[in-house]
């Protein structure tokens, strides 16, 4: 589990092919020396499991699901990716419930200067929007981030120059891909009301006793 708070960009310096996916070596950035193998590190806001740790590098193997459902597929030699690990009982959690498991993969579609911050619209399939809401959270990237506006097919960030700065976004720009997870307690809510008959939220809560 995460908290999309991240705590380095590091740099890929390797990709082997293994079976359907690939075993990815990163330099984190960071000292790995508390560290264990089996422990569980965000690669883009993607959870993988450390086989190998030495000083600031560690090695995970991606398998083909994982591949195919996140950007990890596009990665190569050199690329920046954003650094998170596995919070403890001591972390503070300051963005929101992170696990890791990509729902879904969207295209940045514009990216423009607001004021002090950057503003990025990034493309949403319809299929779930139902898991959006505006000033919800999501991870992009593995970055906890609040939903600015909606549109139909599409949502707004407002990036300010720290996290800008921090994380990998300041290399991305207007068509590349992102990594999206949406809330786990909303995804929680909306299977609730599915298997509900399509009950309303406040439905629910009248039944259980909290309204």
């Amino acid at each position: 589990m995460f908290t999309g708070i991240i705590e380095s960009v590091g740099t890929v310096t390797g990709i082997k092919p293994y079976s359907s996916g690939f075993v990815i070596e990163v330099d984190s950035g960071l000292d790995l020396s508390g560290d264990a193998v089996g422990d569980s590190i965000a690669v883009d806001g993607i959870c993988l499991t450390a086989t190998k740790i030495a000083q600031s590098k560690f090695t995970a193997t991606a398998s083909r699901e994982t591949v195919t459902r996140s950007t990890l597929g596009s990665l190569k030699t050199g690329s920046k990716v954003n650094i998170e690990r596995a919070l403890t009982l001591s972390t503070r959690l300051g963005g929101h419930i992170v696990l890791g498991h990509v729902d879904c993969v969207a295209r940045i579609r514009e990216k423009r200067i607001s004021g002090e911050s950057i503003r990025f619209s990034i493309e949403l399939d319809k299929s779930y929007s139902k898991y959006v809401i505006e000033k919800g959270s999501i991870a992009v990237d593995g970055i906890s981030l609040t939903i600015n506006s909606i549109s139909s097919d599409a949502f707004e960030l407002n990036i300010i120059p720290f996290t800008l700065e921090s994380t990998s976004l300041t290399l991305k720009t207007s068509g590349d891909r992102v990594n999206l997870e949406f809330d786990v307690i909303g995804k929680y809510v909306q299977r609730m009301i599915e298997n509900k008959g399509g009950a309303t939220l406040g439905d629910l809560l009248k039944q259980n006793g909290f309204i």
